[in-house]
């Protein structure tokens, strides 16, 4: 069972699972789209529907729960309705399911460290979305369930699911093609980087195996401004703008896969020049209408429609 599968990530995690032996189902609120076209197995509800999935979950020997409000300006929007859906619906998830559970958490969990971050390091987190992360990570606690802390995410994961341009690589690639020119507020802040489709290929690689506790998944640390540069390898004429004035958000970390590494193999398939090179393709074949729907985005969207 795919909870949440209609998604960014779980369009990515679809299609792999298309290509296995495995049966599977997913279920979707499919909130940032229209229609879910995939000729797979699809199952329209709520994740707070509570009637409704539990029938479902008794069909199934393992959940991937990627259901949630993502993202720091969208979790404050409305923080009742985001603990709802990030904790309470988890909660109920763990009092009501004995089976494996392959859950997407995220390494903003440890907040601003200079250091880098295993996953014993002390966590900080400075979001509503970090915390209900956080907190859903304990009420998995002793279950048969692999926690995956994800860093920041990009590239295109299927041919269906709604891109979001609200991560900072698909975001500078899209500004560098628009406009030209990106604004680099500080620069020195590091995010732990990952292609969507490489947390396919994990989520795909322990849903069999006996593996359970907490797994941070990244395939590189970059600083912003480096990563600017690395867009302007791909956008000759593009003009950086960098300025000391710090940014809003204030988060900075570095972490090690290392863990993940040694228990089952990760290895990330997926280059941050190749998800550069994905979302170049979409913007200068105009394979998307209008670049500024707030469907990509999920603080603008919600904004706009409120989950409530």
């Amino acid at each position: 069972m795919i909870v949440g599968g209609a998604g960014y990530v779980g369009g990515a995690v679809t299609d792999l699972l298309e290509k296995s032996s495995h049966q599977f189902r997913v279920y979707d609120k499919i909130l940032y789209e229209d229609s879910y076209r995939k000729p797979v197995d699809f199952v329209y509800g709520d994740v707070r529907d509570f009637d409704r999935l539990k029938p479902l979950l008794e069909w199934a020997d393992a959940v991937v729960w990627l259901a949630a409000i993502v993202g720091d300006g969208a979790c404050q929007l409305d923080p009742d309705t985001t603990i709802a859906v990030n904790e309470k619906t988890v909660e109920w998830l763990s009092n009501s399911y004995d089976g494996r559970v392959i859950f997407a958490s995220t390494c903003s969990v440890y907040g601003a460290r200079d250091a880098e971050l295993d996953e014993n390091s002390p966590k900080n987190p400075l979001s509503l979305y970090a915390a209900t992360k956080l907190k859903a990570e304990s009420l998995l606690e002793g279950k048969n369930a692999v926690i995956f802390r994800l860093g920041t995410l990009f590239g295109v994961g299927d041919r269906y699911s709604r891109i979001r341009m609200d991560l900072v690589v698909n975001y500078l690639t899209v500004k560098a093609h628009t406009d030209g020119r990106i604004k680099v507020f500080g620069g020195e802040q590091f995010r732990p980087l990952l292609h969507v489709r490489d947390v396919a290929r994990a989520i795909e690689m322990v849903l069999e195996t006996t593996h359970t506790g907490i797994y941070n998944l990244h395939r590189q640390n970059v600083r912003i401004i480096d990563l600017s540069y690395q867009v302007r390898n791909h956008f000759p004429d593009l003009v950086i703008e960098q300025t000391d004035r710090p940014f809003q958000d204030t988060r900075n970390y570095r972490v090690s896969s290392q863990k993940a590494r040694d228990a089952f193999g990760f290895n990330s398939a997926y280059s941050i020049d190749d998800g550069i090179d994905e979302i170049k393709a979409l913007v200068e074949n105009h394979r998307i209408k209008d670049l500024d729907h707030s469907r990509y985005s999920n603080h603008r969207f919600l904004q706009e429609q409120p989950l409530g």
